[in-house]
C-alpha cells in the first residue's frame, strides 16, 4: 500500500482541535489493514513531520434506523492518533 492508500483522511473535530495544541496530537483515518508501522511511514512521507507515537484502534460503525426491513449500519474504520516531535505541525488548511 502506498502513503495516499494508508492514509484516508484527518478528523477534524473539536477535540481533536484541542488535542493538537495541548499535545501535539492529531487523528487520523487509517486503513484498517495497516499496522502502525505503516501509519507512522505514510504521515511522515505525506506530511513531511517526525512522528513520535502511533496509537490505533478499530472503530465499530454505527446502525442507523431506518423504517424498512433492512437496517442501516456506518462502515467500521481504523482511528489513528499521531504524536509528532515539538515543533512539528500539521498545516489542515
Amino acid at each position: 500500500m502506498n502513503a495516499f492508500e494508508v492514509i484516508k483522511t484527518v478528523r477534524l473535530t473539536e477535540k481533536g482541535t484541542a488535542q493538537s495544541e495541548k499535545f501535539n496530537q492529531y487523528t487520523v483515518v487509517a486503513d484498517r489493514r495497516a499496522n502502525k508501522i505503516q501509519i507512522r511511514q505514510a504521515v511522515q512521507e505525506l506530511f513531511k513531520v517526525k512522528v513520535i507515537d502511533v496509537s490505533t484502534m478499530n472503530v465499530r460503525g454505527k446502525y442507523r434506523r431506518q423504517r424498512t426491513i433492512q437496517a442501516g449500519k456506518a462502515p467500521d474504520w481504523k482511528k489513528a492518533v499521531v504524536t509528532l516531535k515539538a515543533g512539528d505541525k500539521i498545516v489542515l488548511t
